[in-house]
């Protein structure tokens, strides 16, 4: 008998007209990106900007669960790794999905799961099994056009010229940043476009921009365009190897609140029109297919670099290549610092990878090697004792996933030129229906070697950590769901402003009630101790100590109609060590998402309470903001939070958005530092954007 009780289950969910054909990341990707930047301490606009626009596609054009490949269920990005090995077994035991509500059957997928995927998947018709000529993929699709500016309204000293007797640097150029980005795509298999931006303090069409914008980048991808060729790139690309030891460009999520989203998954090659000004390639590659088990991927790239150049050393008669301190990471050019290490040297890079694809898994060997114009010589310093210095890196891996049951084992081996080997193994448990658990180990010694790695770790660099990661799911009721992880991690060197080796650990739990498409609430709470160098408050000397970073959090999701959802948040934690006072706080907001059917313009607000005793006891949270310019302030001292976000579609193919967003504190007159200093109490921020669809 075929499953007759599935329909049973039936759930009231909501139709596909409903959905907005312009989408902003889900509830569970906004929260990613919230912890995202909590474990990496930054602040502000998140600049892999274009990471979710492949939903819009699928608004349109649904995937099909039926036919989609591991590869594809990956990519998707709103199932987790082990609900993707789950649907994969099941389709394998019980055949095709006969409706959308036979997913409640699948273990791992929760009533949230269903909700969040449901506008972009189908389980009816073919996926793109057919070739079609290039010329028509390129006359016909989908072409979009955005442009964006915004600002502060409040002057930063940068644009303030020195007083009489004044020294410092101040910005070249206006407080405005622009963004230009034009895309034309056929399906998912065809996308060309550029995109330019400028940001704020950086010159437009004058002094060290007379070209216009500060950064340019253009891109061509092809992808299955026949059963050879499954990808080219030309222009500006993104690639990810293995488990990101030697590779990984994008955005690669790290630990979360969705504790089984620890594996590494993106596709090899994909177009890139993000504006981040580093993390990318720059040239040509291709994927090319052997049969239906075997890929060979291929790059070369070529482009600048911002770095610190070093003076020359008289003394040095054999130094006969320039030098450089770094490789500079912010993409910024607004002083004259900033200006003279603008695209100062060269970084080549060429690599191959060549996998092997079952039914239950791969295998792939990964080789790179980076060669840049200039010998890197690290400032000499202890914690960078064993940095890359020189000129010429290479880098091998191997790295797995295999599928065996309920369970998926992957990871990655490396190693670099100097003959230092870095190793990441996990394995994706489905223990039951209601129990999932994750399991990852990494070892990265101290002289391990890698210009681009990113992969799962507390730190960045991939070097200098060793650490154990346990993660376990329950759903043990059908409105109810716990997620928790443990994590400990060792550097047995030192760090950058972590004067000793240091050992830390962190726990977090979460848990999660949710009553079909109408309600969702979760309590959570998580703790943090780590070594780091401490300052004392009173006095100028640091000394390396546990630091404890304790948090708590209740929030809730209400949907009153079809047309309105309330969100409220509270946070509590707190900051302490052995030397100094304890900084407690606490963070109050409250959203209003409005979207009347029928009716051309919505908008999004929200008000936020800020309490806290300084910067150590601070609360990242996502805002929604103009589509692919997302915000995720840090909250700190006492004041008050607001913005709003207005959206009209009134007009055919077009779509107006504007923003006003402000933070006053009522405890402190003054915000940032440096040039980005402003006097007052209060900083405000504008922004309009029109999207144009033809």
């Amino acid at each position: 008998m075929r499953k007759p009780l599935l329909f049973l289950l039936a759930l009231p969910f909501p139709a596909l007209s409903q959905i907005d054909s312009i989408v902003q990341p889900p509830d569970a990707t906004q929260q990613v990106i919230e912890d995202f930047l909590q474990n990496t301490d930054s602040e502000g606009a998140f600049d892999f900007n274009t990471i979710f626009e492949n939903l819009e596609y699928y608004l349109e054009r649904p995937l099909n669960l039926n036919e989609a490949g591991q590869d594809e269920l990956e990519a998707f990005g709103l199932l987790s790794d082990i609900q993707v090995l789950d649907l994969l077994n099941y389709r394998q035991l019980a055949g095709d999905l006969i409706s959308i509500y036979e997913l409640q059957a699948i273990p791992s997928f929760d009533l949230l799961t269903i909700r969040r995927i449901l506008p972009y998947v189908a389980v009816r018709g073919g996926l793109d099994d057919y070739q079609l000529p290039l010329g028509q993929m390129l006359r016909e699709g989908r072409n979009e056009l955005y442009l964006r500016w915004s600002r502060f309204l409040e002057t930063q000293k940068g644009y303030r010229p020195l007083a009489e007797g004044e020294t410092g640097s101040r910005y070249e150029g206006s407080p405005g940043q622009l963004y230009v980005r034009y895309k034309h795509s056929f399906s998912n298999r065809l996308s060309y476009g550029f995109t330019a931006e400028k940001d704020r303090g950086e010159a437009f069409f004058r002094g060290s921009n007379r070209r216009g914008f500060d950064f340019y980048s253009a891109h061509f991808f092809l992808k299955d365009y026949n059963r050879t060729i499954k990808a080219i790139a030309i222009g500006d690309f993104a690639v990810s190897f293995g488990q990101g030891l030697i590779l990984y460009s994008g955005f690669g999520a790290g630990k979360s609140s969705f504790v089984m989203n620890i594996k590494r998954t993106a596709q090899a090659l994909r177009p890139y029109s993000s504006v981040n000004e580093v993390n990318f390639q720059r040239g040509a590659a291709a994927t090319l297919a052997f049969g239906s088990h075997l890929e060979l991927t291929a790059l070369a790239s070529y482009r600048k670099r911002d770095a610190a150049i070093l003076e020359p050393d008289t003394a040095d008669v054999e130094q006969d290549i320039r030098q450089i301190s770094s490789l500079d990471l912010d993409g910024l050019h607004r002083t004259p610092a900033e200006i003279a290490g603008e695209n100062t040297v060269g970084q080549a890079t060429f690599g191959a990878r060549l996998r092997w694809k079952g039914r239950r898994g791969h295998i792939a060997l990964n080789a790179l090697h980076e060669r840049i114009d200039a010998q890197l010589r690290p400032r000499p310093q202890p914690y960078n004792l064993f940095f890359f210095d020189g000129n010429r890196l290479s880098n091998a891996s191997l790295d797995y996933s295999i599928i065996y049951q309920n369970f998926n084992f992957f990871g990655e081996t490396a190693v670099s030129g100097n003959g230092a080997m870095a190793t990441l193994n996990g394995l994706l448990m489905g223990l039951s229906r209601e129990v999932d658990l994750a399991v990852l180990v990494r070892h990265f010694p101290r002289d391990y070697q890698a210009l681009n790695p990113n992969p799962f770790a507390e730190t960045s660099g991939a070097r200098n950590e060793s650490g154990v990661y346990m993660g376990l799911e329950v759903r043990a009721h059908a409105n109810w769901k716990l997620s928790a992880y443990f994590d400990a991690w060792q550097h047995p060197w030192l760090r950058f402003n972590v004067d000793a080796p240091s050992r830390g650990y962190e726990y977090r739990a979460r848990l999660t009630y949710f009553l079909k498409r109408n309600l969702e609430a979760y309590v959570e709470i998580r703790d943090e101790v780590k070594e780091q160098n401490i300052d004392k408050m009173e006095g100028k000397n640091n000394f390396t100590l546990p630091n404890r970073l304790f948090q708590t959090r209740l929030h809730l999701s209400k949907r009153v109609n079809k047309s309105l959802e309330l969100r409220s948040r509270i946070d509590f934690g707190f900051s302490d060590n052995e030397i100094n006072d304890i900084q407690r706080g606490f963070v109050l907001y409250q959203d209003v998402l409005f979207k009347p059917i029928g009716f051309p313009l919505s908008f999004t607000t929200r008000i936020a309470l800020i309490d806290t005793d300084g910067f150590q006891a601070r609360f990242y949270s996502f805002e929604n903001a103009l589509l692919y310019a997302f915000s995720i302030p840090a909250y700190y001292n006492r004041g008050t939070r607001f913005y709003i976000n207005l959206r009209y579609r009134g007009i055919r193919n077009l779509t107006i958005e504007a923003r006003f967003a402000q933070t006053y504190w009522r405890n402190q007159n003054a915000f940032g530092s440096g040039t980005e200093e402003i006097n007052g109490p209060a900083r405000s921020e504008t922004g309009v954007q029109l999207r144009y669809v033809f």
